[in-house]
């Protein structure tokens, strides 16, 4: 049978499912997320897509979104306008990546969906006139990457942004939605079925961490990339509301808490980052189970100043393995003292298993996250090692 026969077969056949009218609108406008269709006479007639013949899903499937409005801002001040008036109740949408997925888990339900992604505020690599680079929160991934002044002074940045995800998802994925990124847990990040099955935890509204069964606190992960990267830069954050703009270290952005891990307020959006610019020697690490499609089990930036015998400033930030980005300043303090000479740099690598705190089997073992940071620490401080000490950032 030719192919045009089976799609006239196709459009001609009667729909077996009697639901539609109630999956699609008066104007033939299809909310349920790819079951195409045409409206006559106020009756739905024809099916058009793959699932021609088939039952459309249910409401309240994974394949259907929540309920809620979409406004999307002519301005930066409209959209934290509307944030400060709904407060919890709304969501910032940018890319996506994350929050759509959220959405379909029944994660979040918000009440207002404020589209920010066409915002100019939000976008671009500018410099400042201290030498700062200031980077627009809502500018996509792929264009940091791509920016020839961010790859050429920060490197490390470039790299870390150019391991999140693949190419199809930096493609739309923000910066400021990558340093938001929430913290996950797998209890927590899966079908509202699969979660149902078991009692709530604490980041579902219960009294219980099924990952270490008498805590009273969330060990979820955070997995941001970015972060890991721009703490170790000494990066500063801008945010905003309604009625102020402030600035704060991204080393006091975040806190070291599955359910609340940044100290983002209600209504407040991060509009901007700001990099300074200095002579420091940085890297980026990342080991994942799978390149671009998996997150990381663990991540490493490292940034020092100075030659490998004399080192004035150190930075050593991992990620994936707790809560928040851990800066390692017991492991920084042995390389601004002993340089990045072969000995310090197995001795910093020692000590940052100490410096990691308690941890859990959430998506590995501790014991693996130590030997893991161990590791990592150790090829990042060679890496450094390796570089030409005059390079500047």
């Amino acid at each position: 049978m030719s192919l045009a026969k089976s799609l006239s077969d196709a459009l001609q056949r009667k729909p077996v499912c009697h639901c539609l009218e109630k999956v699609v609108d008066d104007r033939g406008r299809d909310p349920s997320g790819g079951w195409l269709t045409r409206i006559s006479g106020g009756r739905p007639a024809v099916l058009y897509s793959a699932g021609v013949g088939r039952r459309p899903p249910r409401r309240g499937s994974p394949l259907h979104l929540p309920t809620f409005d979409y406004r999307r801002p002519q301005s930066l001040a409209q959209a934290l306008g509307w944030l400060a008036e709904f407060g919890p109740r709304a969501a910032v949408l940018a890319g996506g990546t994350d929050l759509l997925i959220a959405l379909r888990q029944r994660l979040l339900r918000p009440e207002l969906l404020v589209g920010i992604g066409a915002l100019a505020e939000l976008q671009g690599v500018q410099p400042c006139a201290d030498g700062a680079l200031r980077l627009g929160a809502g500018t996509p991934l792929t264009t940091l990457v791509e920016d020839p002044l961010l790859r050429v002074r920060l490197p490390a940045l470039a790299a870390a942004l150019q391991s999140v995800g693949s190419r199809h998802v930096r493609n739309v994925a923000t910066l400021g939605g990558n340093l938001n990124l929430p913290t996950r847990c797998w209890y927590v990040n899966q079908g509202e079925a699969w979660r149902q099955a078991r009692p709530p935890c604490l980041k579902t509204g219960g009294d219980v961490c099924h990952v270490i069964r008498s805590a009273r606190e969330c060990f979820a992960l955070q997995s941001s990339d970015g972060a890991v990267a721009l703490l170790a830069l000494g990066a500063r954050l801008e945010l905003a509301r309604a009625a102020a703009v402030r600035e704060v270290a991204l080393d006091d952005f975040y806190r070291n808490d599955g359910l609340a891990p940044t100290t983002l307020d209600a209504g407040e959006l991060v509009t901007a980052v700001y990099v300074p610019v200095t002579p420091l020697r940085s890297t980026f690490l990342k080991i994942a189970p799978r390149t671009g499609l998996d997150y990381g089990l663990g991540t490493v930036a490292a940034a020092v100043a100075g030659s490998n015998r004399r080192v004035t400033a150190a930075r050593i930030v991992l990620g994936s393995i707790g809560s928040w980005p851990v800066r390692l300043r017991g492991a920084e303090r042995i390389v601004a003292e002993g340089g990045l000479e072969p000995a310090t740099i197995e001795a910093a690598a020692e000590a940052a298993r100490a410096d990691l705190g308690e941890l859990t089997n959430l998506y590995s073992t501790a014991g693996d996250k130590r030997r893991l940071a161990r590791v990592l620490v150790r090829r990042a401080l060679a890496a450094l090692r390796r570089q030409p000490e005059a390079q500047a950032a």
